[in-house]
């Protein structure tokens, strides 16, 4: 049986090692802090809530734009080197669980894709270097989608999914 990631990777076309190259760099301290991420999430959610696709919009139909935003711009400043906003706020991140609500399929995947593309180019206060980095890091996001698409396949069909980044308990 193939994990978790294997199945993402083979879906997504992105190596693993790839997906979490973003581990190397500490972008939260290149880009000197929050507000570019406020920008690039602001940027991306007025592009997911303006599609012109009913069924994508509908995903996003239980949720405010504005807790979207912040939820989205902490886990990215958290996950690029800054503090763990988004933890200290919602809790540990769980992808899988957090969106296992929602109809996280392969299209709706490639939709969020093209939304987060256009905002990184759409966002002035990344500088191209950062831009160049987070690119590759977006890139992977189709991974990290995949991820969620197969998390979700999997747990419908009674298998068990681990996380990497899960803490492990002590043996009792």
């Amino acid at each position: 049986m193939q994990s978790l990631q294997e199945k993402a990777s083979e879906w997504s076309g992105v190596a693993t090692s790839d997906a979490f190259a973003i581990d190397e760099t500490n972008l939260f301290e290149s880009l000197g802090g929050k507000q570019p991420f406020i920008d690039l999430s602001t940027n991306f959610y007025t592009r997911v809530y303006d599609d012109e696709e009913e069924w994508f919009r509908s995903i996003f139909a239980n949720s405010k734009k504005e807790d979207a935003i912040q939820n989205q711009y902490e886990f990215f400043i958290q996950r690029m080197g800054g503090p763990p906003l988004f933890s200290q706020r919602r809790g540990h991140p769980a992808l899988i669980a957090r969106h296992r609500p929602f109809p996280v399929t392969r299209e709706a995947a490639e939709r969020w894709l093209h939304h987060m593309q256009l905002a990184l180019d759409a966002t002035s206060t990344i500088d191209p270097d950062s831009k160049l980095k987070m690119f590759y890091f977006f890139l992977m996001v189709r991974h990290t989608a995949y991820f969620l698409v197969a998390g979700n396949e999997m747990t419908r069909q009674g298998q068990g999914v681990a996380c990497k980044h899960a803490a492990s308990k002590p043996a009792s």
